[in-house]
């Protein structure tokens, strides 16, 4: 069986496309293990407990990950994609008006204007925004939209930002460059 690791937590857009990315690859025997961070992936594959690690090319340690998995660790890039998330929306607690902080994942900063918030809060991941809605750490969150139509007496959606088609990276062993380019012509 291959193992995949992505960025947790369950939920996240790492794991929703690397399930994709599965299901594209007709990959049915295979596993998601979901880890904190890249270093922690990282140390899976050298310890032989993951196949392949996936991660969002806009992830803000996408560059170091790059590094230190071939430079460290004679990981490779083996392949990349591109894929829509799952539709995020701005969700603001119900009660709140004007809403004062933004909770958001630091690769979705950029996806609006956040200029309406005096504080920013950065997480993880659009997941543990919506825990931190759902903590009250803040007013408003970068999130999935499915979070607010989950808890619709509790928040309400400011404004759809519906899907990022991102870019993908996918880690391994093997090198499939051999020094010359790999693409779709």
């Amino acid at each position: 069986m291959l193992v995949f690791a992505t960025l947790g937590p369950e939920g996240s857009n790492h794991e929703y496309v690397t399930q994709r990315y599965l299901t594209l690859h007709a990959l049915c025997d295979s596993k998601i293990v979901l880890f904190k961070n890249f270093d922690d992936a990282l140390r899976l594959m050298i310890d032989g407990e993951v196949n392949f690690v996936v991660q969002a090319a806009v992830h803000p340690t996408a560059a170091k990950t790059v590094a230190k998995a071939h430079f460290e660790h004679g990981i490779r890039v083996i392949d990349t994609f591109i894929s829509p998330s799952r539709p995020l929306a701005v969700i603001t607690r119900a009660n709140i008006e004007p809403p004062k902080s933004l909770g958001l994942q630091p690769a979705t900063k950029f996806y609006l204007d956040t200029g309406k918030w005096e504080k920013l809060v950065m997480e993880a991941s659009v997941i543990t925004v919506a825990e931190g809605l759902l903590e009250g750490r803040y007013d408003s969150g970068v999130t999935v939209l499915d979070f607010a139509l989950q808890h619709q007496k509790e928040f309400r959606v400011e404004k759809k930002l519906d899907t990022v088609d991102d870019p993908w990276i996918v880690y391994g062993h093997q090198r499939v460059s051999a020094g010359k380019i790999v693409g779709w012509p």
